[in-house]
């Protein structure tokens, strides 16, 4: 079985958290591809270029899923939705880590590094990496979704 291979980015607001984070993912046994920016970095950046890259990346299955990290998370987010297949969720407590997974089944998380601490940042993509989707009903639903998906990539 091939291990789930998750990415992880962030802008310069989040390169510290994304270090931890990646260290974190890395002991629950995930293979981690790191997109940037370096922690060593001094340079800001614009987080829509690394949402990008990742984005691109789980949309089309090179990546399984994927953690992006910005001030809020919410520029990552909507950069990351923007992509026919994502699912980005910016989290923020336990309910919306578990139910952007058990309902939504997100496969990205979104962090805001300067909203949340780092401790509970990790303890939400922990809550989030062991959040099965519930299916059922919420299939229907991501269905419908796709057929949107589906009509705005005609245009």
């Amino acid at each position: 079985m091939m291990a789930t291979k998750i990415g992880i980015a962030a802008d310069h607001a989040g390169k510290e958290l994304k270090q931890l984070i990646g260290e974190f993912v890395r002991m629950k046994n995930y293979e981690v591809v790191d997109y940037g920016v370096a922690v060593d970095s001094a340079k800001s950046v614009d987080y829509p270029d690394y949402a990008a890259i990742l984005s691109a990346d789980v949309a089309s299955g090179k990546l399984d899923l994927g953690v992006l990290i910005c001030g809020t998370g919410i520029g990552m987010c909507i950069t990351a939705n923007k992509f026919p297949g994502v699912r980005a969720a910016c989290v923020w407590d336990e309910f919306t880590a578990r139910m952007s997974r058990a309902h939504n089944d997100a496969n990205i998380i979104c962090l805001g590094a300067r909203v949340i601490n780092h401790h509970r940042a990790a303890e939400l993509v922990n809550l989030w990496l062991d959040t099965p989707f519930e299916g059922n009903r919420h299939k229907a639903r991501l269905d419908k979704i796709r057929e949107i998906e589906k009509k705005l990539s005609v245009r």
